[in-house]
This record gives C-alpha cells, sequence and structure tokens, in this order.
C-alpha cells in the first residue's frame, strides 16, 4: 500500500518489532493511526516485559488471524534463578526462593521439556477460568488452578549459563508460555525461577530481522502464497474456475477431487489451507470439517 491509498480498501500485513515496556495492544495503536483504520490485530500477544516479533494483520486480513495464529515461535529468554515471582516475570512480587542451579544439573533437566509436554500456564495470564480471565482472578485475590494442557517444545538450548541467570533458545507450538517454561525448568532443578526478558525472533519462518520499528502505509505486505508458506500454512491453486465458484459457496470436495484445487505448497493431507488463484491472489482459506470433508473457512476474495 503506498502513502495516500484509501485506508478502507486495506489488507494485508505488517512486521513489527515490538519494544519492551508497552503492551501487544498499545503496540497496535501506531498501525491504527498510519493507516487510519481500527481493523487490526496482531497474532500472539507479548508481554509487556518482552519485545520481538509482532504480525499484525490489517484490514480484511484480520479475518486470517484463526488460522496465521497456529504457527510455531522462536524465542529467546533469560531465566533468573534463585527467586520466584507471582507473575513468573520481572513484574511480579517475590513469592519464593531457593539455591541455585549448577549448569550440570541445570543441562540435566533439559530433556524433559523437549518434545510433547504438558503445561499449566502462569496464573497471570490471559487463559478463562470458568468463565474468566486467570489475571482477573489472580488480581482479585481468588484462587486460581491451572490446569495443564499439552504444548509442543521443537526445540530448546541452553546458550549461556552465567548465575543467577541463563539464556534459552526456544522453538514452540501455539499455547507455549515461556514464563511457565523458565518457572518448570527451575523446579526440576531443584530452584526456583522466573522470565527475566524474552525476545520473540520467529514466527513460523518469520525472522525478527524483517520487522520494522515503526510502521508507515508502505511496510504492509500483501497477503501471497510466499507469506503462507513461510509460515507454514499449507497453500492450494485454484484452476480457472474454481475461484468462481468458491465465491459462490459451492462444495468444495468436488473441486478436490477433480484436481481444480491442488496443494502446491505443505502436506497435502493438512487440515487448513490457503487457496490461491493463478495470480497469486488468496480467495479463501477452507478446512477440513467433520468427517474430513473440506467446508470453508473464509472467503477472502471479493465477490
Amino acid at each position: 500500500m503506498k502513502a495516500g491509498e484509501n485506508s478502507k480498501g486495506i489488507s494485508g500485513f505488517i512486521l513489527l518489532n515490538k519494544k519492551p515496556g508497552i503492551t501487544s495492544f498499545q503496540a497496535l495503536n501506531e498501525i491504527k493511526k498510519a493507516f487510519s483504520t481500527g481493523k487490526v490485530g496482531h497474532t500472539g500477544t507479548l508481554d509487556k516485559f518482552a519485545s520481538g516479533l509482532l504480525l499484525v494483520l490489517a484490514g480484511r486480513a484480520v479475518k486470517l488471524t484463526p488460522w496465521v495464529s497456529g504457527c510455531d515461535k522462536e524465542y529467546e529468554g533469560t531465566i533468573r534463578f534463585g527467586m520466584e515471582t507471582d507473575t513468573l516475570d520481572p513484574e511480579g512480587v517475590l513469592v519464593a526462593q531457593a539455591p541455585l542451579p549448577d549448569r550440570g544439573t541445570l543441562e540435566g533437566v533439559l530433556p524433559r521439556f523437549r518434545g510433547n509436554i504438558l503445561q499449566a500456564p502462569p496464573a497471570y495470564s490471559a487463559v478463562h477460568v470458568d468463565g474468566k480471565r486467570a489475571y482477573a482472578l489472580a488480581r482479585s485475590g481468588t484462587p486460581v488452578e491451572m490446569r495443564e494442557r499439552p504444548v509442543v517444545i521443537h526445540a530448546l538450548e541452553l546458550l549461556s549459563f552465567e548465575p543467577p541467570l541463563a539464556q534459552i533458545r526456544v522453538r514452540c507450538s501455539k499455547g507455549t508460555y515461556i514464563r511457565s517454561l523458565a518457572r518448570d525448568i527451575a523446579l526440576a532443578a531443584g530452584s526456583r525461577g522466573y522470565l527475566a526478558a524474552l525476545i520473540r525472533t520467529g514466527i513460523g519462518g518469520i525472522r525478527l530481522a524483517e520487522a520494522v520499528d515503526s510502521p508507515v502505509p508502505a511496510d504492509l505486505r500483501p497477503v501471497t502464497p510466499e507469506a503462507f508458506a513461510a509460515l507454514g500454512i499449507p497453500c492450494m491453486e485454484a484452476e480457472d474456475g474454481a475461484g468462481s465458484s468458491i465465491r459462490r459457496g459451492q462444495p468444495l470436495d468436488p473441486l478436490v477431487k477433480n484436481g481444480a484445487l491442488r496443494f502446491f505448497s505443505g502436506i497435502a493431507d493438512a487440515d487448513y489451507a490457503g487457496v490461491f488463484d493463478r495470480k497469486g491472489d488468496l480467495i479463501a482459506v477452507i478446512e477440513k470439517k467433520d468427517g474430513g470433508r473440506w467446508g470453508y473457512g473464509y472467503v477472502y476474495a471479493d465477490p
């Protein structure tokens, strides 16, 4: 999008480098002003103390949030051992102390946190508990029981350890809390800990180095097959005529079976995919429904 274009027709995404000290919601204000639109949303919250890559969707692209939010993410974090705060970050109140672990002990527990694990989110988080946000209950003094849930830690690496601080690199699935990971690693090592600093360095195949500090309209990127592929979202191409069928809401399974819709990026047994025309314009996101039949997620193209 070029400066001066009508903001009502915007559609795309911005790679923003969020600075520490502001919330993810506050980080969107500058984008809203730059594009003169309230149709802006991010695809994964960064805590106020954290920094790094925010993938921001603008205009009609906001409707793609449910699918883009599922991408794996990468972080570099600093664990402060010897003490734990109620929020599991540097802004919280000290609630526990314990001896520092040695390097051998720390390295010995890390394999427990690689692969498929169960993780309890922090009490100070946006997770819903009995219909309310956990952080609201915690702030009111109500005891909060956070149930464990499955997450995937694809990679966990100890970059450095200079007690009481350890630098780690993590690549993980959607829904993983690095604050909880810091807490659990410390407990496993016979200590206590909280996440002292965090930088999100990647979302899918998109890197922090691509992000901008202060976005302008020219930084709006179109939704393309390359962008979807970088995020790990499978892509399908629609033959001529199939796009019109999708816009009319016709059944999708026949289009897949006769080859009018075919995968060209990602795995062919994926549960959802972006459908593009031969020019590379996004038509729709489709997904498998009950019984494995293809159904509509969101029709992106104008009728």
